[in-house]
């Protein structure tokens, strides 16, 4: 596949992720005939949201465009997956920590905001922090589910789980009860809305004894945002086979819905490269490793290998080890990648 380069210079860098606009309201006010939201993880969310456009005459354009958190202003921070769901924009939170651990509350959150509003003056965000809740949920749904998961590793166990059940303990947090011992440290990359109104998550980590990536389904996230609110619920997990190259180790890097009611995905390394990850240390084979576009369909019957997805590789991205997100619009990919001080989008 032949990619073109089209570079940004956006505040912060580390692009996360790649939405289609549907707001043809926003698409207006800034003269553009397409354009994709991105999120730059290096801080939090409100200040971290991006348009980049292609304007009615054909060239393209980034955005930074501001937002209001209100209260939980400066609250939050790495923000990896956007989706879309009735009129909002949703950003959720990696829900893990630093490359060596332990895990951040303030990554455990997910915001939302309404697309149109864009178009004019700061975007409020409405900024919902879990406080593990959802890290609860997950744990519980990978623990009951039928797949055989990588074991972390000692020393990732203890930088992860250990040391943030130690300083939840020492600061007396009341996340510290959902929080067990046992548990895996998540990393949240990738989301997408199915029709019925769940969310597929996409993880970076864990993985499955083979390699293979792991989705779980969760239901109720728009429930966080009442004015009372519910807590998501997680349906089951998913394990997509017949993408991962043998010997190596595979997480979802990026999730879209396509038209023909399948989902297409980036997956890739478990962590980057050369930057003091306490996962790569205990799983080498986790980390050179480069991106493949694939795609899957959910099961549409309850057969006893259902969390099993079959997935199909639509294209190597050789040598790209850090695409960090996909879209598929007029029948073209486009693909963000993770770079230094600039925003790189590639066009198929």
């Amino acid at each position: 596949m032949t990619l073109r380069l089209v570079e940004f210079v956006v505040a912060g860098n580390e692009a996360s992720d790649l939405l289609p606009v549907r707001s043809a309201a926003l698409l207006r006010a800034y003269g553009a005939r397409r354009g994709f939201w991105t999120v730059l993880d290096e801080g939090p969310v409100e200040r971290c949201l991006a348009l980049l456009l292609e304007l009615d005459g054909g060239e393209w354009t980034a955005r930074h465009v501001p937002a209001d958190a209100g209260a939980e202003n400066g609250r939050t921070e790495d923000g990896e997956a956007l989706a879309h769901h009735d009129g909002w924009v949703y950003v959720f939170g990696s829900h893990f920590g630093s490359k060596a651990g332990p895990l951040r509350p303030r990554r455990a959150f997910v915001a939302r905001f309404r697309e149109d509003d864009a178009a004019a003056g700061p975007v409020p965000v409405h900024v919902v922090r879990n406080s593990f809740r959802l890290h609860r949920a997950l744990n519980d749904a990978l623990a009951g589910s039928p797949l055989t998961l990588v074991p972390p590793g000692e020393r990732v166990r203890a930088r992860f789980i250990v040391e943030t059940l130690a300083r939840g303990t020492a600061r007396e947090k009341s996340w510290v009860s959902r929080l067990a011992p046992d548990d895996l440290p998540l990393n949240v990359e990738a989301a997408a809305f199915t029709p019925a109104g769940t969310v597929l998550l996409g993880l970076r980590f864990p993985v499955t004894e083979g390699g293979e990536p792991i989705l779980v389904e969760v239901a109720d996230v728009p429930a966080m945002f009442a004015a009372e609110p519910a807590w998501p619920r997680a349906l089951g997990a998913y394990a997509l086979t017949g993408v991962t190259p043998p010997g190596e180790l595979t997480g979802f890097r990026a999730i879209t819905p396509m038209s023909n009611g399948g989902y297409a995905a980036v997956i890739g390394s478990i962590d980057a490269l050369g930057k003091g990850s306490v996962l790569l240390d205990e799983h080498p084979g986790g980390g050179d490793v480069n991106s493949r576009h694939v795609r899957f369909w959910l099961p549409d019957g309850a057969a006893d290998d259902a969390y099993r997805l079959v997935g199909t590789v639509v294209a190597d991205l050789a040598p790209f080890h850090h695409v960090e997100g996909l879209a598929e619009l007029d029948g073209q990919p486009f693909y963000v990648t993770d770079e230094d001080h600039r925003v790189a989008l590639w066009v198929g």
